[in-house]
C-alpha cells in the first residue's frame, strides 16, 4: 500500500476497501466516500478506478467495482491469515530446493513472492523451508521449479529464518493502535490501522507452538482485530449510508 504521512493513495484506499469487503464489491459512491476520508477528491478516485480496471485489478459491474480474480486470491490469503489452517506438528520440515535453470528475472521475482506467500523462508539462495504444520497444497508454479523434501534439521533453524522478536514487537504496537482507533472513533485512522494489521498477519510465519517464544502474540492480535473489525465496520457502514 502506498501510505504516506498517515494517509493513502486513491489506489490503496480502493484496494483496502475491497479487500476488506465480503463479497469484494462496492458501489463507486462508497469508494468515493472512503477516499474522502483521506482528503482524496472524487475525480481522483474515479481516475484511479478507471486505471485499475484497465490494469486488470478491478472489474466494473454497472455502478460498482469488484476485485479481479487475481486479487480475489489475495483476499483469500488475507482471510486465511486471520483464521489460519494449521495441523499438529510432528517435527517435520518442508524443504523446497530450486532445480529449474535459466529463469528470467521476472520469473524469479514472481517465484519469490509465491514462496513468501506460502510462508516459507529462504535459508540460502534456492533453498526454502518451514515447519510442516500448514494445511495447503503446493501450487504448480512451485512443483515445476523445485524438488520437494520432507526432513528434520539437526539444529533448529528458526532464528535464522524469522525475526520473531520484531514481529511480536510490531504486533504489540498494532494492538495499542487498534485500541486508540476505537477510542477516538476516527474513521480514517481506523482504516489505516486495519490495513496495517492485515498486512502484519500476512507476515506471521504461523510456526508451531513448539518453535514460538513464550507469550507469542499471534492469537491475541487476531482476536483483538476480529473484535475491532466488527465494531469498526458497523461505524463505517453507517458513514457510507449517510
Amino acid at each position: 500500500m502506498e501510505e504516506r504521512n498517515g494517509t493513502m493513495s486513491a489506489r490503496s484506499a480502493v484496494l483496502s476497501a475491497l479487500l476488506g469487503s465480503h463479497p469484494p464489491r462496492l458501489p463507486a459512491r462508497h469508494l468515493v466516500r472512503i477516499g474522502a476520508l483521506f482528503g482524496i477528491a472524487e475525480g481522483t478516485v474515479r481516475v484511479a478506478l478507471s486505471r485499475m480496471v484497465a490494469a486488470g485489478d478491478l472489474v466494473q459491474e454497472g455502478g460498482a467495482y469488484a476485485l479481479s480474480q487475481r486479487l480475489v486470491e489475495r483476499q483469500a490469503r488475507q482471510d486465511e491469515s486471520r483464521d489460519p489452517h494449521v495441523k499438529p506438528w510432528d517435527g517435520t520440515w518442508e524443504v523446497a530446493v530450486v532445480t529449474a535453470e535459466r529463469r528470467a528475472p521476472a520469473d524469479r521475482a514472481a517465484f519469490r513472492h509465491t514462496m513468501t506467500a506460502l510462508r516459507l523462508a529462504e535459508l540460502r539462495e534456492g533453498t526454502w523451508l518451514r515447519p510442516a504444520n500448514l494445511v495447503r497444497d503446493w501450487p504448480e508454479t512451485v512443483t515445476a521449479q523445485c524438488t520437494l523434501i520432507d526432513g528434520r534439521p539437526h539444529d533448529d533453524p528458526t532464528p535464522l529464518l524469522w525475526d520473531l522478536d520484531g514481529w511480536a514487537a510490531a504486533a504489540a504496537r498494532l494492538e495499542r493502535a487498534l485500541d486508540r482507533a476505537l477510542a477516538t472513533g476516527d474513521l480514517a485512522d481506523g482504516f489505516l490501522v486495519s490495513a496495517a494489521v492485515l498486512r502484519h498477519l500476512l507476515a506471521d510465519p504461523l510456526l508451531p507452538d513448539e518453535l514460538l517464544p513464550a507469550g507469542w502474540p499471534g492469537a491475541g492480535l487476531r482476536a483483538r482485530y476480529d473484535d475491532f473489525d466488527r465494531r469498526y465496520r458497523e461505524i463505517l457502514q453507517e458513514h457510507l449510508r449517510l
